[in-house]
C-alpha cells in the first residue's frame, strides 16, 4: 500500500503515487535495433522541493530473467505545473535531452516532448511520448519515439513493482550490485 509521504511539498501530491523505487522487466526494440527483453529500476525522490527527482536503468536480460549488460540510463527532473499539468526533463547518456509537457490525471500521466536536443555526436531524435500509469498497484509505462529516420514507433514498455528502500540498487552500480534475477514480462516481444 502507498503512503504520501509526511515531507512531500504540496505541489508534489500529484506526482506523489511515483515516488519511491520500482523494479521489473519489459521489451525494448525499434525498427533499427533487436527486440529484446529488459530488466529495470526507476527511481522517484524529491529533497523537499516542488520537483521530483528521476533515474532509470536498462539492464540486457537473458533467457532466464538474469541481467547482463546495461542497455541504457536515464536522469532527470519532473514538476507539476498549473494544475494538472507537469513539464520533465529527461537526459539520456548518448547525448539526448527531451523536454516533456504532459498532463496528470489520478494515476495516469501521458508526456509529450516539447523541445528535444542532442550533442553534435548523439544519433537523430526527434519527439517522444510517454505514457506512464499505475495499474493494480504497479507502474506501467510505455515510451515512443521518432529518431533515427523512422516516424513515431514503440520503443520499450514495462512493468515495474515499487520495491523497499533496502532492496534500491546505488546509482551507478558497480558489477556486483545489480539484481540477481528480473521476473521476465508477462508480455512476449512485438512482432
Amino acid at each position: 500500500m502507498f503512503e504520501l509521504p509526511a515531507d512531500l511539498p504540496p505541489a508534489l501530491v500529484p506526482l506523489a503515487w511515483l515516488v519511491g523505487t520500482w523494479q521489473g522487466a519489459g521489451v525494448i526494440g525499434y525498427p533499427t535495433m533487436q527486440e529484446q527483453q529488459f530488466g529495470q529500476q526507476v527511481v522517484f525522490g524529491h529533497h523537499g522541493a516542488d520537483y521530483l527527482t528521476y533515474s532509470s536503468t536498462l539492464w540486457a536480460l537473458d533467457a532466464e530473467g538474469v541481467p547482463g549488460a546495461v542497455i541504457t540510463a536515464e536522469t532527470g527532473y519532473w514538476r507539476p505545473v498549473m494544475g494538472n499539468e507537469v513539464e520533465a526533463l529527461i537526459v539520456q547518456p548518448g547525448g539526448v535531452v527531451e523536454v516533456y509537457v504532459g498532463e496528470i490525471t489520478t494515476a495516469r500521466i501521458e508526456l509529450r516532448t516539447d523541445v528535444v536536443t542532442h550533442t553534435l555526436t548523439a544519433d537523430e531524435h526527434k519527439a517522444g511520448h510517454r505514457l506512464y500509469g499505475l495499474v493494480q498497484g504497479d507502474l506501467l509505462y510505455a515510451y515512443d519515439k521518432a529518431a533515427l529516420e523512422q516516424p513515431m514507433s514503440p520503443y520499450a514498455s514495462a512493468r515495474l513493482r515499487r520495491v523497499s528502500a533496502e532492496q534500491q540498487l546505488d546509482d551507478p552500480q558497480p558489477a556486483g550490485e545489480r539484481p540477481s534475477r528480473f521476473d521476465l514480462p508477462d508480455v512476449a516481444p512485438r512482432a
